[in-house]
């Protein structure tokens, strides 16, 4: 009887304990197609697109030779008595600088610079000047530094003129002298018409330098330039 009590016992004992253990094993995938969120798959829709890639821009250095001429239209009015040493002066490129077959400076690159000579014109003498200087110029969206012969202009001389004047009062004089005074009253009227013509001269300046916007002037490259223009 002990023998068999013994053998029931032992046979409950591994059923409960299988019976234990049978919830862990339903749960336990066996087939392999349950898997993980680690184990998932990435859809093609959540995936990020490559980036574009940008173009890159290709450029060619061209060296414009020292005493090449630069044709100029101004943007800026300047004058010998409106301007000042020192005051910003702009201009355009009125025509192409090629160099080699290829356009170094388009028409239209800008030019600046600075006014280096504003004289005015003087009563007994001295005739108005005006001078400017280019250092800057802008090229295909590039800037550089460029040195320049610079521009000058100086009124025209009034001699002539201011002889003319003296020469008409003089005149004048003699005619008037003569006609009140016979022969030596026209002598003395011409010394007094001449004399009143010189006053005329002294009194008088001369000539003033005004230039404006689209006034045309040329200048020089006094140093090579190396500039960048698309290939």
């Amino acid at each position: 009887m002990k023998k068999w009590a013994c053998v029931i016992g032992l046979s409950f004992g591994m059923a409960a304990c299988n019976g234990a253990k049978a919830p862990e094993n339903a749960t336990t995938d066996t087939t392999g197609t349950g898997g993980t969120a680690a184990n998932a798959p990435i859809s093609a829709a959540t995936s990020t697109p490559a980036a574009p890639v940008a173009p890159v821009s290709r450029f060619a250095e061209v060296t414009i030779p020292s005493g090449t001429t630069l044709s100029l239209s101004l943007a800026s009015a300047v004058g010998s008595d409106t301007s000042n040493v020192e005051q910003p002066v702009r201009a355009t490129l009125r025509s192409p600088v090629t160099i080699n077959g290829h356009e170094a400076l388009p028409a239209g690159s800008e030019v600046t610079g600075v006014v280096t000579e504003a004289d005015r014109s003087g009563r007994v003498k001295g005739r108005a000047r005006l001078a400017m200087r280019f250092n800057s110029l802008k090229a295909n969206g590039e800037t550089y530094d460029i040195r320049t012969s610079g521009f000058a202009q100086e009124a025209a001389a009034t001699k002539k003129k201011d002889a003319e004047k003296i020469a008409i009062g003089a005149g004048a004089g003699a005619a008037l002298g003569a006609i009140l005074g016979g022969g030596g009253g026209a002598a003395k009227g011409a010394a007094i018409g001449g004399a009143g013509g010189t006053g005329v001269v002294l009194a008088t300046k001369g000539k003033e330098i005004h230039l404006g916007p689209g006034a045309a002037i040329t200048t020089r490259l006094t140093a090579p330039l190396t500039v960048r223009i698309p290939s």
